[in-house]
C-alpha cells in the first residue's frame, strides 16, 4: 500500500500518528517482507512493507538483523514461518502501540512476540487468551502455552480444565493433545469428571491416533499406544461395577489379570492390592484459602538472587502455589521449588515450576503480584518443616513488610522462619492452599 499526501506531516499532530501513518506503507520503505496469505481456500504470498529503522527501534532482533554485524542487505526477505495476518499485527503493534487480535490470528501473533522479543506484545496476547479461554480451546491454547514457557497461561488453562473437565475431554481439541499432556492430565488429582467419561476420552483418544499412525484399532493396539503410565492413573476401583462391564471390558484395554483383580476387588474377594488408585479425585470443588505473611507493603524491592521462606502448619494441607509481588505492567521469569526437611537434616525436593508471570491489580487494589502454581496440589502433612525457594527474575517490584511469624489462617496456623539475609522485607506474599478432609 502506498499513501502520497502531500504535507502529511503537519495535519499529524504527535510523533505517534506520524509513525501510525507508516505502518505498512510504501512511503521511505526500505524493506518487504514476503510471507503466506490464506483465504481459507487458496494460499499466496504477499510483500508487506517496513521500514528497519521502525523494526529495529521495537525489537533486538531486527536491530541485529538490520544494524548487526552481520546485517541483512536484501531489500526482499521471506519469512516462511508466519502469516500475513501474524506479521501484520506484529507490525502495527511497533509503528503504533495498537494490536487487532482475534482467535485467528493470537497463536501466530504470540509466535513473532515471542520470536523478535516483544514482551510486552506477548503479555497482550496472553491477557487476550486467558480472557477469551473455554473448554473449547482449553487443550488447543494449553500446549501452545507449554510450549512457549507462559506460565501463568498455563496455570489457568489447568483452573479451567479442573472447572470443566468433563466437557473439556468431551472438545475436539482433546483428541489432537499429545500423550505426555494426556499423562499429566490422568495423573492430576483435581479433575472434576466421572472417572469412567474419563476413561472413554482415553479411548477416543486412542482411536484417533491409531487411525493417525494407519494401525488397527484393536484392544491391543489401543493400549500400545496410550502406554502403561496413563492405565495405571485411572481409578478403575472407583468406578460402578456394571460401568467397568459395559465401558472398560469392553474395550478389552486392560490385560486379563488386570480385569480379573479388578473384578475381585469389587466383588470384595481379593487378597491382593489392586494396581490402581483407589481413592476419588478432589475434584475442584476444593475451596482454596489464602494465607498472608505482612501487615504492609511498600515498592521498591531489587529482585536478585534465590529467596528463601520456611514454614511449619499444624494440620495437613494442600499447596496450590504462591504469590509473589510484582509492578505495574511488566512480568516475571520465577523458578519456584518446594523442598521438605532443612539444610542441616537434609531436604528432599517435592516440586518445581517455573515460567514468566503477568502481574496483575491485587484484590485489595492497593499492589501488583501474580500467582505460580504447581502443576498439582501438594499434600503437606502438619508439624513438618517445609522450605520454599524462589528465583524471580525482572524489574523492581513491591515487596512485603512487617511480617508475621504465626498467622491463623481461617482454621490453619502457618509459622514461617526466615533465612539469612534479612527476610523482613521481601517477596512471598500469600500461601495459596486448600484443606486435605
Amino acid at each position: 500500500m502506498s499513501i502520497r499526501e502531500e504535507h502529511w506531516q503537519t495535519r499529524k499532530s504527535t510523533i505517534r500518528q506520524r509513525t501510525k501513518f507508516m505502518f505498512n506503507n510504501d512511503l521511505f520503505s526500505d524493506v518487504k517482507f514476503v510471507v503466506r496469505k490464506s483465504d481459507g481456500e487458496s494460499e499466496s504470498k504477499q510483500a508487506i512493507p517496513a521500514h528497519k529503522l521502525m523494526l529495529a527501534i521495537g525489537s533486538p532482533v531486527f536491530e541485529a538483523m538490520f544494524y548487526g554485524e552481520l546485517a541483512e542487505t536484501s531489500d526482499s526477505i521471506e519469512l516462511p514461518d508466519c502469516e500475513y495476518d501474524s506479521l501484520l499485527e506484529l507490525f502495527r503493534y511497533l509503528y503504533s502501540d495498537e494490536v487487532n487480535l482475534s482467535g485467528s490470528n493470537v497463536m501466530g501473533v504470540l509466535y513473532l512476540a515471542k520470536k523478535y522479543i516483544v514482551p510486552s506484545l506477548a503479555v497482550k496476547c496472553t491477557e487476550y487468551l486467558q480472557d477469551h479461554l473455554d473448554q473449547s480451546n482449553v487443550f488447543n491454547i494449553l500446549q501452545f502455552a507449554r510450549k512457549y514457557d507462559e506460565g501463568q497461561l498455563v496455570d489457568r488453562c489447568w483452573e479451567e480444565i479442573d472447572k470443566q473437565t468433563e466437557a473439556s475431554v468431551k472438545s475436539d481439541g482433546f483428541a489432537m493433545i499429545d500423550r505426555p499432556l494426556l499423562e499429566e492430565l490422568v495423573e492430576r488429582d483435581t479433575l472434576d469428571i466421572p472417572e469412567v467419561e474419563l476413561f472413554k476420552g482415553v479411548v477416543q483418544w486412542a482411536e484417533m491416533e491409531v487411525a493417525r499412525r494407519g494401525i488397527v484399532a484393536d484392544g491391543r493396539e489401543k493400549s500400545n499406544v496410550i502406554g502403561e503410565r496413563i492405565i495405571k492413573a485411572i481409578r478403575f476401583p472407583i468406578m460402578k461395577q456394571e460401568e467397568f462391564a459395559t465401558v472398560v471390558m469392553d474395550s478389552r484395554i486392560l490385560s486379563y489379570d488386570e480385569v480379573s483383580n479388578l473384578i475381585k476387588h469389587f466383588n470384595s474377594v481379593g487378597s491382593s492390592p489392586v494396581e490402581f488408585p483407589v481413592s476419588k479425585r478432589s475434584g475442584s470443588g476444593a475451596v482454596l484459602l489464602r494465607c498472608g505473611r505482612f501487615d504492609s507493603v511498600n515498592f521498591g524491592w531489587r529482585n536478585a538472587g534465590i529467596q528463601r521462606i520456611g514454614f511449619i502448619v499444624d494440620r495437613d494441607i494442600r499447596i496450590h502455589g504462591v504469590n509473589f509481588f510484582g509492578s505495574q505492567g511488566n512480568s516475571y521469569r520465577v523458578v519456584l521449588d518446594l523442598y521438605i526437611g532443612n539444610d542441616r537434616l537434609g531436604c528432599v525436593s517435592l516440586s518445581s515450576t517455573t515460567g514468566e508471570f503477568s502481574s496483575v491489580l491485587n484484590t485489595s487494589k492497593e499492589f501488583y503480584s501474580f500467582d505460580v502454581r504447581f502443576r498439582s496440589p501438594i499434600i503437606l502433612r502438619k508439624g513438618v518443616f517445609y522450605r520454599l525457594e524462589a528465583s524471580i527474575i525482572g524489574p523492581n517490584s513491591f515487596y512485603g513488610a512487617l511480617p508475621k511469624g504465626g498467622v491463623l489462617c481461617l482454621g490453619a496456623t502457618f509459622h514461617f522462619i526466615g533465612f539469612f539475609p534479612d527476610t523482613k522485607q521481601r517477596q512471598f506474599n500469600e500461601i495459596i492452599f486448600s484443606f486435605v478432609e
